[in-house]
């Protein structure tokens, strides 16, 4: 299986281990500037200025290109707000895929919005244009309504240990010219009822900054972990696939994303699923890494929820 790696601005040991590995990675994926996208803003640190993280944006982009490491650009903000359909908006993605496409190279976007979609389906002819985890596709359906735009899909991330489901989409991706990908280390728990709302909250980060806000939000997921009758029915909650079961998808996907924008170790999951193999606490490698401490679900076939020794 061949893997997609989230560039973590200013993380130097990832960047390395992604070249060390290019052989099995697939693309890197990454957002560009003060565009809204899936995870926090990337020009925003307490450790440098927006200009300087730029820059460590454009020197990483040079590396990669000049590795021959496939890029794949992130549109996939859950909401634009008042620029979801303005001309200005759309000019503004058009000149920075071109900026990207003529520095870098640049071989696909991903995104949630049809619009994008379409705008770039039918402006940047050779770029593949692939439909976000965040839209949630599951069904046949799903992909049929947007093929005309979308060139390939995640799946939905609650399809992920159902392969007979994945062996389905695929077969109608194979007739028609398409491709499947799947989100491998999701801590997401399954059908969260409070996700749009979360990634809509990220999106709009930048304003919500702003203001005088009564609540903090840091995910339901967080607060619901904090009861330990919770710990039982975690490993059905969730999602992840195990870098050791990985081969098992290699007939339906043709690679799998691994979350590493903002995890606290990305290279750790990288060599792990690379090595398709990792003992100790599954949950270390997710993204969100959640800690339900003192309790570990132990990696192994099968997962076991264990309580640790309290000293």
């Amino acid at each position: 299986m061949k893997y997609m790696v989230g560039l973590k601005n200013g993380d130097q040991n990832l960047l390395d281990c992604i070249c060390q590995n290019k052989a099995q990675i697939h693309e890197v994926y990454f957002s560009w500037g003060d565009f809204p996208n899936g995870r926090a803003n990337q020009l925003q640190s307490s450790q440098y200025a927006p200009w300087e993280l730029q820059d460590m944006q454009r020197q990483a982009l040079q590396r990669l290109s000049e590795e021959g490491i496939k890029l794949n650009l992130l549109f996939n903000a859950n909401c634009y707000g008042a620029d979801s359909q303005s001309r200005a908006f759309f000019h503004k993605i058009g000149t920075t895929m071109d900026y990207v496409l003529n520095h870098y190279g640049l071989q696909s976007i991903t995104t949630t919005s049809p619009l994008i979609a379409k705008f770039v389906h039918q402006n940047f002819e050779r770029i593949e244009v692939r439909a976000s985890v965040n839209m949630e596709i599951g069904t046949i359906q799903g992909m049929d309504y947007l093929s005309e735009y979308f060139d390939s899909y995640y799946i939905k991330r609650e399809l992920n240990r159902d392969l007979d489901a994945i062996a389905h989409l695929h077969q109608w991706a194979e007739e028609n010219c398409k491709q499947l990908f799947l989100l491998a280390n999701s801590g997401c728990l399954n059908h969260c009822s409070a996700h749009n709302f979360h990634d809509n909250l990220v999106a709009h980060e930048a304003e919500i900054a702003k203001m005088d806000n009564a609540y903090a939000f840091g995910g339901i997921c967080h607060e619901y972990l904090k009861d330990p009758k919770h710990y039982r029915s975690l490993i059905e909650d969730t999602n992840f696939i195990r870098p050791e079961d990985m081969h098992k998808y290699e007939p339906y996907c043709t690679a799998a994303k691994l979350a590493t924008r903002i995890h606290p170790n990305p290279t750790a999951v990288v060599n792990s699923y690379i090595r398709g193999k990792y003992s100790g606490n599954i949950l270390d490698i997710l993204e969100p890494k959640h800690s339900i401490y003192p309790y570990v679900i132990e990696n192994g076939d099968p997962l076991r929820l264990i309580k640790l020794e309290e000293n």
